[in-house]
């Protein structure tokens, strides 16, 4: 720590992390949990909280026109009302049968066909490709995907489409979460004697000379900086940045996200502990609610409950954040997550909202090309290159 200036352009610390606390909620930038299989991260995490964290089984759940299916929806096709279940199961099958011939998929579009047909891949993970990562399956590489998308075989499929599969097919299975304090008191360790400044944006940076100005007028000197920015911000403040390079962090796509949290005074009525919309006619993407994270999150008898409405440059949302919360609270409403009978009234129901402008890393097909661009003038500057610098991460226990 002592060797280290950390300049925070917030007003807090922690970044993505950090845990908001409004009138007895804590609130999260969506639902981060931690399922690390690391012994130092746990160990880290533990002293953070002094060894006080929920640890549990998850519960997770799709929403689909009216109906309630258990999560990976393609591995529990008994829960699709039919004509659509069994046209999903012929559609699969099909797609199994002519795989060898259809080659490697050239994009994400394919790859959901091939792994799970064409009916099946058009009703889900398409629809939620459009809402969650903005753009069209065809548009997204696919060596981001790893183990996020569950690719059942046809014995799962076959069993789950007659009843349940009798055992959790997704790729998180046990999570801890700290009993207090939200998702952020993890870090609390790495925070404690720190050197931050916050409020302090870095306004300019002449990588050549190592000098970096702030917005409160400070010229600092640096032996090594490091950059948590995202690219395209990165670039616009750097001088003497090539043409190049500037439109390759333009061709970088990144969402936003705004996370619309609503409050109602009963008590939680699911019991998944995150849920995916499938509907392209709601706002709502994904949906948690606070008090299963950790029961401390929210007032005894109460449920808050968070939903996350996700828009990028290629899907612009042109309706006012008041207008956007009215719809999410009647989406769940219809969903059955608040209801007003038993809130006393709709009035009772509360809603904010909270912008977050860099979300989800979009893999679309200029993403490597754009970050190899610019990576290569970082080099020029200092920047150690590395073998999977242009790689996501696809191992998700890290």
């Amino acid at each position: 720590h002592k060797d280290c200036l950390i300049l925070e352009a917030k007003p807090y610390p922690y970044g993505h992390i950090y845990s908001e606390i409004i009138d007895g909620f804590t609130w999260d930038e969506g639902p981060h949990v931690s399922f690390t299989k690391h012994d130092y991260v746990k160990e880290l995490f533990d002293e953070s909280v002094n060894g006080e964290y929920e640890e549990y089984e998850v519960t997770t759940g799709n929403y689909f026109k009216g109906h309630w299916i258990e999560h990976p929806a393609q591995s529990n096709l008994y829960q699709i009302p039919e004509p659509l279940r069994s046209q999903c199961l012929e559609s699969f099958l099909n797609s199994r049968q002519y795989a060898e011939d259809q080659g490697v998929p050239q994009n994400y579009g394919e790859w959901l066909k091939l792994a799970f047909g064409e009916v099946f891949a058009e009703n889900f993970p398409y629809a939620y490709t459009r809402k969650y990562w903005t753009v069209d399956p065809a548009e997204l590489t696919t060596d981001w995907v790893g183990t996020r998308v569950f690719n059942p075989s046809v014995e799962d499929v076959l069993k789950g489409s007659k009843g349940p599969l009798g055992r959790k097919t997704h790729y998180i299975k046990k999570v801890r979460y700290p009993s207090r304090g939200g998702y952020q008191a993890f870090a609390q360790k790495l925070f404690n004697g720190v050197n931050i400044e916050l409020n302090t944006e870095v306004r300019k940076i002449d990588l050549d000379n190592k000098i970096l100005q702030t917005s409160k007028g400070e010229t600092l000197h640096y032996q090594k900086l490091v950059n948590t920015m995202p690219l395209p911000a990165f670039v616009k403040i750097c001088e003497s940045v090539p043409n190049i390079v500037q439109e390759a962090s333009k061709a970088l796509l990144c969402s936003s996200v705004q996370l619309v949290n609503v409050t109602a005074p009963h008590d939680t009525l699911r019991p998944e502990n995150w849920m995916y919309v499938y509907d392209e006619d709601k706002y709502s993407v994904r949906i948690n609610c606070t008090e299963k994270l950790s029961p401390a999150n929210a007032p005894s008898g109460h449920t808050g409950v968070q939903v996350e409405v996700y828009h990028s440059k290629n899907k612009p949302i042109n309706e006012s954040s008041k207008v956007i919360e009215d719809r999410v609270i009647e989406e769940l409403i219809e969903m059955g997550l608040v209801c007003p009978d038993k809130a006393g009234g709709r009035e009772k129901i509360k809603s904010m909202s909270r912008f977050v402008k860099w979300a989800n890393v979009v893999f679309h097909y200029d993403t490597k090309l754009a970050m190899d661009e610019i990576l290569n003038w970082l080099e020029s500057k200092g920047l150690t290159r590395e073998s999977d610098d242009l790689h996501p991460i696809t191992d998700w226990t890290m």
